[in-house]
């Protein structure tokens, strides 16, 4: 372990002045000591030999077979706003006191602070509301000018990249707060400080559609639409600029959101009924009539000049019992409106909204879902309830409502991995030996310290980083099952269905919102050898090969954005022990139906799985963004390193590809 440097200046030993700050190193920038080869030997990245079919769970595919009863999974999500009870902060936690000097050298005197990111407890809010406001301390900058990568004018004006890269960086801050601190105002510390650091776009109001944004796009919190520019307004329900004709300043509506508190408010997905604003009872003052200002002088200007005002509808969250997802709806018009008495005997402004022809489906996808999964309606095309036979814990519809193929090839449906005489474990590992939850910061748990002191999971639900290799505790871990460094082994969370597509064969995608950093599955199948493949498996379309080239991309948080040292960061290139090569052929589960895409949704993680004396390498697929329910799911299949190079790329592949992006490179495989 690396020295710990001495203070600015000594003490005097018969005096001790409590306002004195040690100028050291934070306990997140020393290095964990791990154990030598004796006292913990060191994985070996071999898969081990194969399970048996009892421990496996195999189930034929076809010929179809008969649905078996299915238990849904428990909802891992209900935990998110309650800490562990037994937290012991990760390494990466602690923060840097603030240095004091106190010689004679100083030039600016004694200088007296509390560590950063610690909370004054008696300023320490006792309640958190569940729409957070901005006007928090933001979390401050390690050091310099942070430079955020996003010009002036694409502040003003973004694009489909830049929304896309917005989000994607908010909500990396926003885990790694939640990881770090445990912290319930997580969204707003990662709002405050990607704004104070210019990290947003479409920051000019605008009536009618944002650069950038498309019909269905779903959000997890009112603030990360403000970033993107959808909704400008953190608590109000309506938005609205103001443009002066004449002498008159002229309100407009830009956009509403519909959250459903309302009475009146309708659920048909093609017109909405809308309350104004103002009025409500609080604990100060009685309900009062609502007057015609503000954002109800707005809609009712909006509805005088015809113009579109955008919808997004509020709905509850599947996966969590407190919160809401965002969808953005499409452009609405503003047909009627009229005053009503609402439940407290005062008046309410009513509007009628009618959804503007010709937008693809959002909130009625929404309301067609919630149809099929509580039997009301059935889905057009269905062939199949469950493909796999009761093997996963949800089930995976089978659907065509494009041509008359009644199914995928052949194959036997299987939860993990099968494994061949050729892999068998030589040298022995270990797993963990806790008796409860693995803990962040306890380094006597082998686990835990192999993922550098955290857990790499937020919740037990949530990949926080990409890196290198995660070390997830095996099932011969005396932890317990629900402890939340097992991750990929309590298989699908999300109602899936394999469908058919117009042009790329059979595709993967979810019924439900998947929330980005969320686990979706792994890739099930045959561990191959690549020096023994004859000619016509190198051919197989139901390869996945670590080895080939991939398309970079940055995923992971920016350490200043939550005020870590830029040396701190994490490395997303991975390290595998061996080249793996896995073929869904003829065993695989729901992951070889995920085609390629150029732009793609999900990313895929190595994941090594401790315990009985083995070292066993999974490929996880987790949400790189938040995606809409009845969305794609896609990722890059990546080059072969034997792929002839043409036009002095190095990703050209040997297939075409037909995923549509604006980034299609033209080929992959």
């Amino acid at each position: 372990m690396e020295g710990v440097p001495g203070m600015n200046t000594v003490p005097n030993p018969n005096h001790y002045d409590k306002s004195i700050v040690l100028d050291i190193k934070p306990l997140r920038s020393l290095r964990p000591v791990f154990p030598n080869g004796s006292e913990g030997p060191p994985f070996v990245g071999c898969p081990p030999f194969g399970p048996s079919s009892s421990t496996t769970g195999y189930s034929h595919f076809f010929p179809f077979g008969a649905q078996q009863p299915t238990q849904d999974t428990p909802d891992l999500n209900q935990t998110q706003d309650t800490p562990p009870p037994s937290f012991v902060p990760p390494l990466r936690s602690y923060r840097t006191p603030t240095p004091v000097s106190n010689g004679p050298s100083s030039s600016t005197g004694a200088k007296r602070g509390r560590p950063k990111g610690s909370v004054n407890a008696k300023k320490k809010d006792k309640t958190v509301p569940k729409e957070p406001t901005l006007d928090v301390q933001v979390v401050k900058r390690f050091s310099g000018v942070f430079d955020c990568g996003i010009s002036a004018a694409e502040r003003e004006d973004g694009t489909g990249d830049l929304v896309s890269s917005v989000l994607m960086r908010f909500d990396a801050v926003r885990r790694r707060l939640s990881q770090v601190e445990y912290a319930k105002a997580a969204t707003a510390k990662a709002a405050g400080s990607l704004m104070s650091n210019g990290v947003r776009t479409n920051m000019k109001k605008r009536v009618g559609t944002v650069p950038g944004i498309e019909v269905g796009d779903i959000f997890f919190s009112r603030i990360e639409m403000c970033l993107v520019g959808l909704h400008m307004q953190t608590m109000a329900g309506i938005d609205y600029i103001t443009s002066k004709a004449g002498s008159d300043e002229e309100p407009l509506a830009t956009s509403i959101v519909s959250a459903g508190r309302y009475d009146g408010e309708a659920q048909d997905p093609e017109s909405l009924i809308y309350s104004g604003q103002g009025g409500n009872a609080d604990k100060n003052k009685q309900a009062s009539d609502q007057k015609l200002e503000r954002g109800n002088l707005a809609l009712e200007r909006s509805l005088r000049k015809g113009n579109g005002v955008r919808v997004i509808r509020g709905e509850e969250d599947p996966a969590s019992k407190t919160g809401k997802i965002y969808i953005y709806d499409g452009l609405y018009s503003i047909s009627e409106s009229w005053v009503e008495k609402g439940k407290s005997g005062c008046n309410t402004f009513k509007y009628k909204l009618v959804r503007v022809p010709g937008q693809p489906p959002a909130f009625g996808y929404w309301k067609a879902v919630h149809k099929w999964k509580e039997g009301l309606t059935p889905r057009t095309g269905l062939i199949l309830q469950d493909i796999t036979s009761g093997v996963e814990s949800k089930p995976v519809s089978l659907v065509n409502d494009v041509d008359n193929e009644k199914g995928p090839s052949y194959f036997t449906y299987i939860s993990t991995l099968k494994y061949s005489e050729t892999f068998r474990i030589i040298q022995n590992t270990a797993g963990c030996s806790c008796r409860g939850s693995c803990a962040p910061g306890d380094l006597n748990c082998y686990c835990i310290r192999k993922n550098g002191g955290d857990l790499p999971y937020l919740y037990g639900v949530f990949l926080v980083s990409r890196r290198p290799m995660i070390y997830e505790c095996g099932p011969t871990c005396p932890c317990h099952a629900s402890c939340k460094n097992k991750v990929i082994q309590t298989g699908l969370k999300f109602r899936m269905e394999v469908f058919k597509t117009a042009n790329r064969g059979w595709g993967l995608r979810s019924w439900d919102p998947i929330r980005a950093g969320s686990f979706i599955c792994e890739y099930a199948g045959e561990v191959k050898d690549k020096g023994e493949l004859r000619m016509d498996q190198e051919e197989d379309e139901y390869v996945f090969d670590t080895s080939r080239v991939y398309s970079s991309f940055k995923w992971n948080y920016e350490p200043a954005l939550v005020d870590e040292d830029p040396a701190d960061e994490i490395p997303e290139e991975f390290n595998l022990p061996s080249p793996l090569l896995i073929s869904a052929k003829n065993f695989g589960n729901v992951a070889r139906f995920m085609n390629h895409s150029c732009s793609p949704n999900v990313l895929w993680q190595p994941v090594i799985c401790e315990g009985n004396g083995e070292s066993v390498v999974h490929i996880a697929f987790f949400a790189i963004r938040h995606i809409p329910p009845m969305t794609e799911l896609t990722y890059d299949y990546g080059v072969a390193l034997t792929s002839e190079a043409r036009d002095g790329s190095v990703l050209h592949g040997k297939r075409h590809c037909n995923c549509g992006s604006v980034k299609c490179r033209g080929s992959f495989g």
